[in-house]
């Protein structure tokens, strides 16, 4: 990064924390600290729901799971937007009218306290890790480019997040998303521009996508059924529907974010809103990142994109092994990228024959690469069995430093980490709402207000960071991201979304059977995870249809043996 890039950056991150201490200033009660005063206008709580979804991971590791596993990643958000409309229907006006300051709060009056404690729990494990991961994908960026300890990067990320976040409340935190929303896409579309721009000049971008669609990146949609499949239209639809509910309906750092609309109407059209834009945007990140593999068929890329594992491999006894691997590599990919002209050239006639004879040169010589990286990672094992021989997370980074004109290196960045900062506060924000509500002040000080609340809800944000920024020193060894995280809340998700479909919808259910069942569905899934190969989507719908099963049949034994007696 040159001068002009680092001032973008550094004067973006001071933007945006000391935006958010401005704009959060003077909370002097809970409401207003963790709700916003219920005031927020739907355009703000909507891009406020975005942000806290699409973190640094999103921007980060999405573009390059398109590079390596296409587009099929979309597919995830299928059920997305019917969760929008089931929850604007259920959970919206419910909520609002009970004036609740989080979504389990409402458990212990339908159900009982222990339920309400269990939810909360869950919550708090799967969101407090998944704040780590947030943390950790923008420190992946400054460790590798400033060569930093990767460490001391995440204390330096972790601790400017916290401060606007516990200054601010949920005030700073909403519209702080806001202007980091609109840098995100700003820097996402400029990145994207550049790209199809950096093409080579008789290659166009309509040429680009026939290649990266002939090499198996444009595969968005797939019919097929397959429980094995982590993405497919079903698993999407089905299972990303019950992920969808229950990250919208049950997590708290969604909730609250809709829970600060100043209306049922105002926060029902901030999730519709959310339902309508967030397929086609996650759309364009994959694409870009097919995109990006398009480009790489017609320039070389580096053998292996992370540099770190690179520079370790260089300073090994296996140093002059790797520098004949990326001359093979080199040569390899000219090759490829006379292929992929002669592949472009053919797909603008007729002759399905030319055409197929070209494809099958591209492939061999795709094939040929892919051989060479497979012998670098196996070098890198050899060297060190703990290397991490994935490197999805800095294939779109390197696109960006190598290839961007100078400015606008640095607005990416700044758009990642502003994706980073929102996501992370927002969990943060949660977090600490769910430890003040549901367990310190509804367990130990019931009666306590204003000031010390607001002051004891700072001290936790504090405190969840903390927790955060140590979990995020492990996250290199997740592999992919955004695989990572999603994998993780759907550990969880299931079950607490089983929780509150018996809380809205089966009212002959009592709180001892619907903790009992939330016991045996957290632990068929857990079962599940560790005994089998299906895709995480289907542990969401496993955890909440055994919850749901599990409580009936429990109600109902308790039922008959209440007759008997």
């Amino acid at each position: 990064m040159r001068p002009a890039d680092f001032i973008v950056l550094i004067g973006a991150l001071v933007f945006f924390v000391a935006y958010g201490v401005w704009k959060g200033r003077k909370q002097k009660d809970l409401e207003g600290y963790l709700l916003a005063g219920r005031s927020q206008r739907w355009y703000t709580v909507a891009l406020a729901i975005m942000a806290t979804q699409a973190s640094a991971i999103t921007f980060l590791s999405t573009p390059g799971q398109a590079y390596t596993d296409g587009m099929r990643f979309v597919q995830f958000y299928l059920g997305l937007p019917i969760a929008m409309i089931v929850l604007s229907i259920t959970a919206v006006p419910i909520f609002h009218r009970l004036k609740v300051y989080t979504a389990y709060e409402y458990l212990e009056g339908r159900f009982d306290l222990k339920t309400r404690s269990l939810a909360a729990f869950l919550f708090l494990i799967q969101r407090g890790l998944a704040c780590g991961l947030t943390i950790y994908a923008p420190a992946i960026i400054i460790s590798t480019l400033m060569r930093w300890d990767l460490g001391v990067t995440i204390l330096v990320i972790g601790i400017a997040v916290v401060t606007y976040t516990a200054s601010g409340g949920t005030k700073a935190v909403n519209h702080t998303n806001f202007h980091q929303m609109v840098v995100i896409m700003v820097g996402m579309f400029a990145a994207f521009v550049v790209l199809i721009m950096s093409l080579p000049r008789d290659v166009s971008m309509l040429d680009a996508t026939r290649v990266a669609g002939h090499m198996g990146k444009l595969n968005a949609i797939d019919f097929s059924f397959d429980w094995q499949n982590r993405y497919n239209f079903w698993s999407g639809l089905i299972g990303g529907f019950f992920l969808q509910l229950a990250y919208f309906g049950t997590d708290q750092s969604q909730v609250q974010r809709y829970l600060s609309g100043s209306s049922v109407g105002q926060s029902r059209l901030a999730l519709l809103f959310n339902g309508m834009i967030k397929i086609p945007m996650q759309f364009f990140i994959l694409f870009i990142g097919a995109m990006v593999f398009a480009f790489y068929q017609f320039t070389a890329p580096p053998l292996f994109f992370n540099t770190a594992e690179v520079r370790t491999i260089q300073a090994s006894p296996y140093a002059s092994e790797y520098e004949r691997l990326e001359g093979e590599h080199r040569l390899a990919a000219e090759v490829k990228s006379r292929a992929a002209l002669d592949y472009v050239e053919a797909s603008r006639g007729d002759d399905r024959a030319l055409v197929a004879a070209a494809g099958a040169r591209l492939d061999a010589a795709d094939e040929r690469v892919r051989e060479l990286r497979d012998e670098a990672t196996g070098l890198f094992k050899k060297n060190n069995p703990e290397a991490a021989t994935t490197d999805t997370n800095y294939v779109f980074l390197t696109f960006v430093l190598g290839y961007l004109p100078v400015g606008l290196v640095g607005l990416v960045m700044a758009a990642i980490f502003a994706a980073a900062m929102s996501s992370t506060a927002s969990e943060l924000n949660a977090l600490a709402s769910t430890t003040i509500v549901d367990i310190y002040k509804r367990m130990f000080h019931h009666d306590a207000t204003g000031l010390h609340m607001v002051l004891i809800s700072k001290l936790a944000t504090v405190l969840w960071g903390a927790f955060a920024i140590g979990f995020a020193m492990y996250a290199n060894r997740l592999g992919s991201l955004i695989e990572a995280v999603n994998i993780l809340g759907s550990l969880f998700y299931g079950t607490i979304l089983g929780i509150f479909l018996l809380a809205f919808y089966v009212k002959r259910v009592g709180g001892t059977a619907a903790f009992m069942g939330a016991v045996v569905g957290e632990a068929v899934v857990i079962w599940t995870f560790r005994t089998s190969d299906i895709s995480f989507l289907w542990y969401n719908v496993v955890g909440c249809l055994v919850t749901v099963g599990a409580a009936l049949v429990i109600q109902e034994a308790g039922k008959l043996r209440t007759r008997e007696a």
